[in-house]
């Protein structure tokens, strides 16, 4: 078993980065994560904090981690033991940031933020949205986890790439199995970003953004031959709620539909709370999926939202009826 603190951290890919650890395949890493904003959120905060971040910081990863006789051509097994929490997590709409980011909303339905929701943590997520108390199960991710590139310098760490990378798949939890490229000696695993939950697409921007130790298992596949990352996993069917209100939203384009989807779960939403309110809700617990794309000319996407997030007798009222 091995340990490696949050202190040794990196915020770019940079394949020329020495690694803090060497492990063999096999071995049990638990790796400690801070959240995204690298401290500069603490449960304290309030939402004009967020004008203040410095997105130089953004995405702390813990590592890179040397796997000893990984060479390009290899593929690592990353299987993901255990996650855990340390009692707080944050959700924030950043000005300019987001899915919605550029819509032309105006006063009232103003998404633009800065908003911010703290989160107590513990076998679930429970804030106030509203007058309403809601609790989301917690389901503890890493939103980053990568190999080392294999062209030379400094990159982002925001889009998703060939290496994995800030993919923020939900399903990627205690159980799954993720099977990650080598591009380079050594493969250079690094993990950050982890999320105590989120919703498929991550609408507003963040998830439940939140420090935690996550504890896996790496193994070793000689000239695996695949290029991008694979994962398995048993959680894409969500056993945690039986009941949802769903909001399909119907375009020739298959964003707009998507964002018609969301705007409408905004829409429904808005009767309980306040509009950036239910953005953020929106990203943390509402799952977007393509429903359809044969029935030309017109794609559908459609936006689930779980109605047991909401306290029992409040559950009858969340309709799209008037």
């Amino acid at each position: 078993m091995y340990a490696i603190h949050a202190n040794t951290i990196h915020n770019k890919w940079d394949s020329s980065l020495k690694p803090v650890i060497s492990v063999k395949p096999g071995e049990t890493i638990t790796i400690d994560s801070r959240e995204a904003s690298d401290g500069q959120v603490v449960p304290s905060s309030t939402a004009s904090d967020l004008l203040k971040l410095d997105f130089s910081i953004i995405h702390p990863l813990t590592g890179p981690i040397e796997i000893v006789g990984a060479e390009p051509g290899d593929a690592l097994e990353i299987e993901f033991l255990n996650f855990q929490t340390k009692g707080w997590g944050w959700t924030g709409v950043l000005p300019g940031f987001g899915f919605l980011a550029n819509e032309p909303y105006t006063t009232p339905i103003d998404l633009s933020g800065p908003a911010l929701k703290i989160w107590k943590v513990e076998n679930e997520a429970t804030a106030k949205f509203g007058d309403l108390e809601i609790r989301i199960p917690s389901r503890p991710f890493p939103g980053v986890i990568g190999t080392g590139l294999a062209t030379r310098g400094r990159f982002s760490t925001i889009p998703p790439r060939e290496n994995g990378g800030n993919m923020d798949v939900k399903h990627l939890t205690k159980g799954a199995k993720l099977f990650l490229p080598v591009f380079v000696k050594g493969a250079l695993l690094s993990l950050g970003d982890t999320h105590v939950a989120q919703g498929d697409g991550e609408v507003c921007g963040t998830a439940i953004e939140a420090p935690m130790e996550v504890t896996i298992k790496v193994s070793l596949h000689k000239n695996a031959g695949i290029s991008q990352p694979i994962f398995e996993t048993n959680s894409v069917n969500d056993s945690a709620f039986r009941e949802y209100l769903a909001y399909p939203g119907i375009d020739p384009n298959l964003w707009e539909a998507a964002k018609k989807s969301i705007k409408g779960i905004i829409s429904i939403l808005s009767s309980f709370m306040t509009p950036v309110e239910a953005y953020m809700l929106a990203s943390v617990a509402v799952d977007m999926k393509v429903s359809q794309v044969v029935d030309v000319p017109n794609w559908i996407v459609t936006a689930y939202l779980p109605k047991e997030i909401f306290p029992e007798d409040a559950r009858s009222k969340i309709s799209f009826l008037r």
